[in-house]
């Protein structure tokens, strides 16, 4: 387990452009009676992001989530984020999909005890939600508070449909209905933006929570490839940071899941100037890093680096194109 403090960095330009791409998706907020977490800054929260190797096995899963965020809980963190496809990862093609509940099924109810017996948030990346036929699932990321309910949850929309270089096709989207909604959720953390993986790469989304739906806090739990995430990893999460003054927390998978599948792991948490605050001394360990996240930082650099006042590109622009 490591622990690190908040440090100052070189500053990085940021700000790209936010989404026409916001009118093909919806936007469910998730307020349930609690104030808006961009209305008050409080005491900073400790949280912790969480490192595994999910394998083929349910039970075995879910026992090493439990062990973590027992450990967790006793090292005072009181938000547990855990990497996408934490509790099941096949070897064969459509195991998951036989796998697949509903979110009040029995597998996800363990996970609501869990949270209700150690008082603890839960962001669970990446669950096998029963899908709208027999033949596919949704990549679904559950988000469940310290009562053992499920706050809000969010279907991964950007499918990993990807030939890796020198390492193996991908095609999420045979068994995997993709999402098409944007999620943002008001907790005692901060106001939470909730993505999934391949998301990172697709910056629309990331600034459409921030600049539309006031995230603070950029959820992307994750199953990277050994290739994909030695290249682009902490580069990409790093810039969704800066551009958008948001604390991420990304949580991974770790080493080798069976014969076929290896994920790249490096769970960090970064801070809205772009900072590692916290990560896992050994890359493919199992574990979790803590870190402490102060709102009054965000608002901070926000106030410093006011991009969300010089952002042009919600007007209408004239462009001009030649042949």
């Amino acid at each position: 387990m490591a622990r690190a403090s908040l440090a100052a960095s070189l500053p990085i330009a940021a700000a790209a452009a936010a989404a026409a791409a916001a009118a093909r998706f919806r936007f469910r907020p998730s307020f349930r009676g609690m104030a808006s977490a961009s209305a008050a800054v409080g005491a900073p929260a400790r949280v912790g992001v969480v490192q595994m190797t999910s394998v083929g096995d349910v039970d075995a899963n879910y026992a090493t989530c439990s062990r973590l965020t027992k450990e967790a809980a006793a090292s005072g963190v009181k938000f547990l984020c855990f990497p996408e496809v934490f509790s099941f990862i096949g070897s064969k093609d459509g195991e998951s999909v036989k796998l697949a509940e509903p979110l009040d099924g029995p597998i996800m109810q363990r996970y609501c005890s869990l949270a209700k017996e150690s008082g603890m948030w839960l962001s669970l990346g990446g669950f096998q939600e029963k899908g709208p036929d027999d033949s596919h699932q949704y990549n679904t990321h559950v988000l469940i508070d310290d009562s053992g309910k499920v706050r809000n949850s969010y279907r991964k929309i950007h499918l990993f449909d990807v030939d890796v270089p020198g390492n193996m096709v991908y095609k999420e989207s045979r068994f995997t209905t993709a999402g098409n909604t944007i999620v943002a959720v008001d907790s005692p953390f901060g106001r939470l933006g909730l993505t999934v993986c391949y998301d990172l790469r697709f910056p629309e989304l990331y600034q459409i929570l921030r600049f539309k739906h006031q995230a603070q806090v950029l959820l992307v739990p994750s199953a990277f490839t050994k290739v994909t995430g030695e290249a682009h990893w902490e580069i990409l999460l790093r810039a969704r940071a800066i551009e958008t003054q948001c604390y991420v927390i990304a949580a991974a998978q770790a080493g080798k899941h069976n014969e076929k599948r290896e994920s790249y792991g490096d769970s960090i948490i970064i801070d809205p100037w772009g900072t590692v605050i916290a990560r896992l001394p050994d890359r493919l360990s199992t574990g979790f890093a803590v870190a402490d996240l102060d709102l009054s930082k965000v608002e901070a650099v926000r106030t410093r680096m006011p991009i969300s006042e010089h952002r042009k590109f919600d007007s209408d622009w004239k462009s001009s194109t030649q042949q």
